[in-house]
């Protein structure tokens, strides 16, 4: 038992819970897009004997800068990851969680991404998608008939990519089956505790968030950008 972190009686045991997630990372990804997630998973890790995998084409770092033509050429402002797999070594993963960032316009950054969503995702328990992950997992084919939302700033140049998709522009996120999908990059954290206090239990979901002093927002219909875009 965590000495930093007691979950509460309503909680659901660890035999009855996902405890294997895995994140993919590609150049150019959107940082809060992975850290908003995992960081909420950092915290659930400290009372659920949780494992991490960083699932990537190469172990080589992957890097926050966008790819050309659509970085600054006068910025050299960039963070990296490491991964610890790649798409061939994964070993099995419960919950999948896949980002959105600029790097997704470039179709050689993505083409082996796409491929990996639609080969793993029937061993999955669940996906979760942030921002315009959900675009990679609509090109995937794992959408096409279901319900799902995406980044409201990027909206007509994702949804284009999942012609099958039932697109909700008004959302926050969207839950369909096993598949959640988020709206742009912050919607990201409350996506991650919603699928926890679902999954979990609403009071871990409610610990998860106070312990981050984190105002979260509940309702998955609140969406002002949907609004901000005429969407």
């Amino acid at each position: 038992m965590s000495i930093v972190l007691a979950l509460p009686p309503s909680a659901q045991s660890e035999n009855a819970v996902p405890l294997r997630y895995g994140v993919i990372v590609y150049p150019g990804y959107q940082a809060l897009d992975i850290f908003g997630p995992l960081d909420v998973l950092n915290t659930l890790s400290l009372a659920y004997p949780l494992q991490l995998s960083i699932i990537a084409e190469t172990l080589v770092p992957v890097s926050t800068k966008p790819p050309v033509p659509f970085s600054n050429p006068r910025s050299d402002f960039s963070q990296s990851i490491n991964p610890t797999h790649t798409f061939a070594s994964c070993p099995p993963i419960d919950v999948l969680i896949v980002p959105g960032g600029i790097g997704n316009r470039v179709s050689e950054n993505i083409d082996p991404v796409v491929e990996y969503i639609a080969k793993i995702y029937p061993s999955l328990k669940y996906l979760i998608t942030v921002c315009t992950g959900s675009g990679l997992a609509a090109r995937a084919g794992i959408l096409n008939g279901r319900k799902a939302t995406t980044n409201k700033r990027a909206w007509a140049r994702t949804v284009q990519l999942g012609p099958l998709v039932d697109w909700v522009p008004h959302a926050r996120w969207v839950v369909d089956g096993n598949i959640w999908t988020s709206s742009g990059v912050s919607a990201g954290i409350d996506v991650a505790l919603a699928f926890i206090s679902e999954v979990y239990g609403q009071e871990v979901g409610k610990m998860l968030a106070d312990f981050l002093e984190y105002e979260r927002h509940t309702d998955p219909s609140w969406d002002p950008y949907a609004v901000m875009y005429g969407l």
